[in-house]
């Protein structure tokens, strides 16, 4: 995974809520198990009309919205299926950063795993975020993980909360697979040891 740094970007607007895992990535997409390839797809049914066209009308086709790291999005983000292939599609389109009120728990929890930072606001203030973007859409923001808060143009500046564990996590790019293999010494001296108490295991 890519270490989460602080950084300063484009805040794409999508005023909706309950958005569920089949509307990030619908069903028909999910035939890979690589974490690649999965942006193109992000929103499909909403994003592209029935020719393949670029949707107009759909919020992240705006050009204004283009390069965005960080969505602001309604209540109870990513609700539906525990796919996880739902932060594989966000992280792959090129976001980073989301901000909600609330999100599904499997959801918040495999964003984590991604190097997707969900970050949860109160519902007035993911109100008065969402004015500053739309009144002023491709504004930027700044997300600072190591201090924990986020800094906008407009002074609607906030400080969030996330788990230590998971913080120092993102900081330094590590998923699940990168934690246990931290471990690698360990686990190759255990694995020698119960090779040479249990040798008949090893034929």
């Amino acid at each position: 995974m890519e270490p989460y740094n602080k950084h300063e970007s484009i805040a794409a607007l999508m005023n909706r809520s309950n958005v569920d895992t089949d509307q990030i990535i619908p069903k028909q997409f999910l035939k890979k198990v690589e974490r690649s390839g999965f942006g193109v797809h992000l929103f499909h049914d909403w994003r592209y009309n029935e020719d393949g066209s670029d949707n107009t009308e759909f919020e992240l086709n705006k050009p204004a919205f283009k390069d965005a790291k960080i969505l602001v999005v309604g209540d109870n983000f990513g609700c539906g299926s525990s796919r996880e292939h739902a932060p594989w599609a966000i992280a792959d389109y090129g976001f980073n950063t989301i901000i909600s009120s609330s999100y599904a728990d499997i959801f918040y929890n495999n964003c984590f795993k991604n190097s997707v930072l969900p970050i949860v606001v109160d519902k007035t203030t993911l109100a008065t975020l969402m004015d500053e973007v739309s009144a002023n859409e491709g504004v930027k923001f700044v997300v600072d993980l190591e201090n924990q808060q986020v800094t906008t143009p407009a002074g609607n500046d906030f400080k969030f909360e996330v788990d230590h564990a998971r913080k120092e996590n993102l900081s330094k790019g590590l998923d699940d697979i990168s934690l246990t293999l931290q471990q690698i010494d360990k686990i190759d001296q255990y694995e020698e040891k119960h090779k040479q108490s249990h040798p008949w295991l090893w034929v």
